[in-house]
């Protein structure tokens, strides 16, 4: 987001940036202001639970085994956004400091829903900044059409031409994933409930959502129905690109 955040800026507006004391990538800049809360881990603890284990991907194993490798990893990371998420929403001098800012909207990426559930808990429009999210939540956020049939599941290879069993294993597959799903953003609605005082749903939570910016472009992606409020904004994360190379035609095609 720092590309998004920095033109926002140069526009006038003031953004504020709330991180956890420990995390990976938030550094201070001179175009947000920076807002930290304590979590119960060490740098050391979340540099390894968040970025120890890519490695398992470049494993020659079974799928099997990967899955549950994977499903591994994913839960000890879960565990720790979801007590950083906790230690935000509990910390009553930053939500209260926060609420009383009258912020206009909050740039948030629903991978990690707390900020969705901050913003529907300060009642604040929530505009989400993401490439995708998994097991079709984006797609049940957003009330969109999503034909198993005709649009290749993450994760399947298959192409926009599938034969019959193809279409199958385009249903099937992701099934396997709703389990990773469930323990991955299952807790953040327990906190939405919590806070708000009544049963909230994930659908409810990504539902909630103004504007949907997705990170992603027809030129990588198969086409799919979308909705109004899905805007694709494939090429943002290339702002520092470098200009292409000059190239005689005439010697090109003599050749």
């Amino acid at each position: 987001m720092r590309e998004a955040v920095r033109e926002l800026h140069a526009r006038g507006h003031q953004a504020v940036v709330v991180a956890p004391e420990v995390n990976v990538r938030v550094k201070a800049e001179d175009f947000f202001i920076k807002k930290t809360y304590a979590i119960p881990y060490t740098q050391d603890d979340f540099n390894y639970f968040l970025m120890g284990r890519f490695n398992l991907f470049f494993e020659r194993v079974n799928f099997l085994t990967l899955f549950w490798k994977t499903a591994e990893a994913t839960k000890n990371a879960s565990v720790v956004f979801a007590r950083s998420c906790e230690a935000l929403l509990h910390n009553k001098d930053l939500i209260r400091d926060l609420n009383a800012s009258s912020f206009d909207v909050v740039l948030t990426d629903p991978v990690y829903p707390c900020g969705a559930v901050l913003a529907k808990y300060l009642s604040i429009p929530a505009v989400f900044f993401l490439r995708f999210l998994p097991c079709d939540l984006d797609t049940e956020g957003t009330a969109c059409p999503n034909p198993f049939s005709y649009v290749p599941a993450l994760l399947t290879s298959n192409s926009d031409h599938m034969t019959f069993f193809q279409r199958v294993k385009n249903m099937l597959y992701p099934l396997a994933l709703k389990y990773l799903c469930h323990f991955s953003f299952t807790p953040y609605a327990h906190m939405a409930s919590e806070l708000l005082q009544r049963d909230v749903s994930l659908g409810e939570i990504f539902g909630s959502a103004s504007v949907w910016l997705f990170r992603g472009d027809f030129v990588m992606d198969y086409p799919r129905p979308i909705m109004p409020n899905m805007v694709f904004i494939g090429g943002i994360n290339c702002a520092n690109r470098k200009p292409l190379s000059q190239i005689n035609l005439d010697e090109v095609s003599e050749n």
